[in-house]
């Protein structure tokens, strides 16, 4: 009896890269095991096996494409498979093979690795232990893994890291630099001078910092500032938030910034666009959809809210709800994170005066919204100053597709439109 394997449910991703084949033709598999791993741009996924039994066909190669449902393997039932006799076995050979990797792992970095996407793709080693690597900068296909067969486990990373970071001689450190000539930060043994521990990072930092870095090394980032008079949008906000409360959902502020953006993206509509890959095009975008940063216990996420223009203050701020309250219970699919036209992080619960948020590409700006204040504003028809509330503004954007005019007057637009909320239905 046979058993077809597909790729089950991975949410919006499609054709997505295999990146390695961890079984053979003839290998005796347990329901669960891995079976393949993909890697799309937001995170390396495993496919299990949906059954135990004997790997009889292999229907895919690596660098291969596939998407949901696609064909993968055939299984063949074996006599007397078990699922948990083989997850038994599993687990102590492979904590007892994990045992001598400090000692092994070393051995194999004799000298620092180059890191070659090629190469590394090809490695025996599971997600956590690849996205563990990638942020190290170490080179998986320079390791001899110490898992079972030959699988490569966190400790041999660790120990090629460490090697690799040995104090190099000072005429070789002299004439080191990092990727794209940039001087690596020097390694400091910090336990010289007190006690410390290496503390895991979140799943989504480690898979949002890389991310983060090649937005800031590739775009050219600048942040305009600016201060709009929410006095009166706060006091109707605050209205609506009193009636929506007895409903189940909130009213914040972010709902009419959110709401504001879109009319001001639809006036300069190079903030909603993205670079051509060409770099000699902007890809005009017509349709909005906004992105907002979400505080989570593991870290920030960005949960989109699509079609934004064509939904009402009361809709958005339910959406709102919703996807924050996903985004903490660690809900959230790939696709409610996907398609984003523009992002807005706002601090305004934490505090702050001002920031300079990292623009998320393929876009090109992103809004930063920190504590509204109350603050002196001179009015002319009195002749005297007179207290309104204050909203900062900080909106960070890719130089190549706007200047410094655009973004200022983007901004203005965004203080026009909450300084009178009547200007938010024209």
């Amino acid at each position: 009896m046979t058993t077809d394997v597909n790729v089950p449910d991975i949410g919006d991703f499609k054709d997505v890269p295999v990146i390695s084949i961890l079984v053979s033709v003839g290998d005796t598999v347990a329901a669960e095991d891995p079976l393949i791993e993909l890697e799309s741009d937001k995170a390396t996924l495993e496919v299990p096996s949906p059954a135990a039994g004997v790997v009889k066909e292999i229907k895919i190669s690596e660098g291969d494409k596939v998407s949901e449902g696609s064909l993968i393997m055939v299984l063949e039932a074996s006599d007397g498979a078990s699922d948990a006799p083989a997850k038994a076995e599993e687990k102590p050979a492979e904590k007892a093979a994990e045992a001598p990797a400090a000692a092994a792992a070393p051995a194999a970095a004799a000298a620092p690795a180059t890191v070659t996407d090629a190469g590394f793709n090809k490695a025996h080693a599971s997600p956590s232990v690849r996205a563990f690597a990638r942020n190290l900068g170490v080179d998986l296909a320079k390791i001899n893994g110490s898992g079972r067969k030959g699988r490569i486990v966190r400790d041999d990373v660790t120990a090629v890291f460490k090697a690799e970071a040995a104090p190099a001689p000072a005429s070789a450190a002299a004439g080191a630099s990092g990727g794209m000539g940039i001087p690596p930060i020097p390694v400091v043994d910090f336990s010289k001078f007190g006690p410390v521990e290496d503390v895991e990072m979140p799943r989504i930092k480690k898979l949002s910092g890389p991310a983060l870095h090649r937005s800031w090394l590739n775009i050219p980032h600048v942040t305009h500032n600016e201060e709009a008079d929410i006095t009166e949008l706060d006091l109707y906000r605050r209205e609506l938030d009193e009636a929506a409360k007895k409903e189940g959902y909130r009213v914040t502020l972010l709902s009419f910034v959110i709401k504001a953006s879109v009319s001001a993206l639809k006036t300069h509509w190079e903030v909603n666009s993205s670079v051509h890959p060409d770099g000699d095009k902007l890809i005009k975008k017509d349709f909005y959809n906004i992105g907002f940063a979400a505080d989570t216990p593991g870290g920030l996420m960005v949960p989109v809210i699509k079609g934004a223009d064509r939904k009402g203050l009361v809709e958005i701020s339910k959406e709102l709800g919703e996807l924050s309250a996903q985004a903490r219970e660690g809900k959230l699919k790939g696709a409610d994170m996907q398609g984003a036209t523009f992002t807005i992080s706002s601090l305004g619960g934490i505090g702050g005066t001002s920031f300079t948020p990292i623009v998320n590409a393929p876009e090109v700006a992103i809004l930063g919204l920190t504590r509204s204040k109350i603050a002196p504003v001179w009015d002319k028809g009195s002749e005297t100053f007179v207290p309104r509330n204050m909203q900062p503004l900080s909106l960070s954007y890719d130089h190549r597709a706007i200047d410094g005019a655009l973004a200022a007057r983007f901004c203005a637009t965004l203080k026009f439109l909450l300084g009178d909320v009547r200007r938010l239905m024209l």
